[in-house]
């Protein structure tokens, strides 16, 4: 029998748990498309079951068109020693993503013109691609680059770039109600622990834990490239959108940084206020920022023409910390109470979204008499009856079927699980009758 939606989790567990999963996932050399998704895909899919799709090359979606396949075999620079100063089989950022194939000797100041680095973080190696422009290039250190010194190079690409498929994975969870939940995450990057295995991680787990529980809403998880993978998924469900209620895209949970959340288009919507009553009450520091159409792929679902309410949680927003899209996101920057902290956090703001309900006041002219019923004995028990009573005031006056649950906690000051249970005992007494959609 599946439970209901309590916090049950050893956090510390699935914290490891998620770090365990990206360590797995890190070493694959993954673009938006390729045999790197379908081989991680293929390891998330031993954590929850996903339904693989595979869009074919050339496919119009929406203004833009699903681009060839990309694979990758293998990826050198050869000083003229013959020996590799840079691998790509070591490490996957090596090589300019999406890369086109090629095998040849170049003169350095050639090869320059093809090598990317970072100057001001000499030991780290940037990632870079070039998914819509046909080139080929490597990513190597800068204090690599200062060494080398030989006059010509051998240069090797083993890639391909043919017609294929754009593959993105999906999992539903059924619950009572036909409307969804929509948890979105890129799984396009090599080799990058906060963005994005960070958030592969945690969406993997959220979904586990999710097929054990008994729900009011219906869960549809996606793992998709960035950008192009958002776009061809709502292209290809544009029919069933209005499913869609809730919405969150999931990506950088894993690094030091206080939590942010970037709120959708819509700007009040529920998934909205839900966030931001979690981060307000968690205790810790936290950012709340406007909607803006940069960033992941939030820009997507809330274009104009779908505006849905689908905001952003993460942690410190990418662009802003120094290892975004470097070596040095890896082990050392995303560790595992980070990902507990993010995991936590979505799970209370899941919770709300569950059980935010509207009620009206079965007996609306004036109080009705609490001790007759035994609802001060009821809520007697509980180590702070003065606030129960008071959340249970403020649940009967507000319960007029325009304010949801949440909207009374806000208003009340009265923590969110306080109000829901007291709605419960509030609705065995008759007091209370839940409004239908």
């Amino acid at each position: 029998m599946k439970k209901s939606f309590i916090e049950t989790i050893d956090n510390d567990k699935v914290g490891d748990d998620m770090f365990q999963l990206m360590s797995e996932l890190y070493p694959i050399c993954r673009s938006i498309t390729g045999n790197g998704v379908v081989e991680s895909l293929n390891i998330l899919n031993r954590h929850l079951p996903l339904t693989i799709h595979e869009i074919p090359s050339g496919t119009k979606v929406f203004d833009w068109t699903v681009p060839k396949e990309w694979n990758i075999r293998d990826a050198y620079i050869k000083n003229s020693k013959g020996e590799k100063i840079v691998d790509f089989k070591k490490f996957s950022l090596h090589v300019l993503n999406y890369s086109v194939p090629v095998k040849k000797k170049v003169s350095l100041d050639e090869l320059k013109e093809h090598l990317f680095t970072l100057p001001e973080y000499p030991e780290w190696i940037p990632y870079r691609t070039s998914y819509f422009k046909e080139n080929w290039g490597f990513c190597l250190s800068h204090n690599q680059l200062l060494e080398m010194n030989d006059k010509e190079y051998e240069v090797c690409i083993d890639s391909s770039l043919e017609d294929g498929n754009l593959t993105y994975g999906e999992c539903f969870i059924e619950g009572e109600e036909p409307d969804e939940v929509l948890l979105s995450c890129h799984a396009c990057h090599p080799s990058l622990c906060n963005d994005n295995l960070s958030g592969v991680s945690l969406v993997t787990f959220l979904g586990k834990y999710l097929s054990t529980l008994s729900l009011r809403y219906s869960y549809r998880i996606i793992f998709i490239p960035g950008t192009i993978g958002s776009i061809t998924w709502l292209s290809r469900n544009e029919t069933n959108i209005s499913r869609i209620k809730h919405g969150l895209v999931v990506a950088c949970v894993g690094d030091p940084g206080m939590s942010t959340y970037k709120r959708s288009r819509i700007g009040n919507a529920e998934i909205d206020k839900a966030v931001e009553h979690v981060l307000k009450n968690s205790g810790k520091p936290y950012e709340i920022v406007d909607f803006s159409p940069y960033g992941y792929d939030e820009r997507q679902y809330c274009s104009p023409g779908f505006n849905l309410p689908v905001g952003c949680l993460f942690r410190t927003p990418h662009g802003q910390y120094p290892e975004y899209h470097t070596s040095a996101d890896n082990f050392d920057f995303v560790r595992p109470e980070y990902l507990s902290d993010s995991f936590s956090k979505y799970i209370s703001v899941l919770k709300i979204l569950e059980n935010n309900k509207r009620y009206s006041n079965t007996n609306p002219k004036c109080e009705p008499q609490l001790g007759k019923r035994g609802l001060y004995t009821a809520i007697g028990g509980k180590s702070d009856t003065n606030a129960d009573q008071m959340a249970l005031l403020w649940v009967l006056n507000l319960s007029d079927g325009q304010h949801s649950l949440l909207d009374i906690s806000e208003r009340s000051g009265i923590d969110f699980d306080r109000i829901k249970d007291v709605a419960d005992i509030l609705q065995q007494k008759v007091l209370l009758q839940e409004l239908q959609k």
